[in-house]
């Protein structure tokens, strides 16, 4: 079982960068910026809290970045969801049909109109209902991948960090 000593700063700064995914501005660098600062700050914390005086292992390090990952991709998931539940709208449902228009002209065939049917399928769906389950699993999936690639990435840099500072 993991320890809630490992879990309480993944899940403060995962929480923090899951709802910074949601203002429309900052979204676009959720995955390459406040991933990983958010996991490098999981790992300061963790450094903090538990007084560590010497490196962090490598295994801690990858500890604290997936779980903080996996919180963040939990949650902004979630935070999406709700708000394209509220507005019955999201950034896929406003960018369908430019995505449609640009790739015709490729003329992929069956295979285009069997994905962009299902794809308009869950564009109705979330304009009628304010939810589509096809559309909630495949941003939770998604979410889950890259948030964790990232919060490993960002708790690894974190790792270096301490290493340097406790070496000076």
């Amino acid at each position: 079982m993991i320890s809630k000593k490992y879990f309480l700063p993944a899940l403060v700064t995962g929480f923090g960068a899951a709802v910074l995914t949601t203002v429309p501005g900052i979204k676009s660098f959720a995955c390459c910026l406040i991933m990983p600062a958010a996991s490098l700050t999981a790992v300061l914390l963790y450094q903090k809290i538990n007084k560590i005086t010497v490196p962090l292992a490598f295994k801690e390090a990858i500890i604290i970045g997936l779980l903080c990952g996996l919180v963040a991709g939990f949650f902004s998931t979630l935070f999406d969801v709700l708000i394209t539940f509220i507005t019955h709208t999201n950034d896929f449902v406003e960018t369908l049909p430019q995505t449609k228009a640009m790739i015709k002209q490729y003329n992929f065939g069956s295979i285009f109109q069997q994905t962009f049917g299902l794809l308009e399928k869950m564009s109705t769906q979330i304009q009628e209902n304010g939810f589509s389950f096809l559309y909630a699993g495949a941003i939770f999936f998604s979410n889950l991948i890259v948030d964790t690639i990232f919060g490993i990435i960002g708790s690894l840099i974190g790792m270096t960090f301490i290493k340097r500072k406790i070496n000076q």
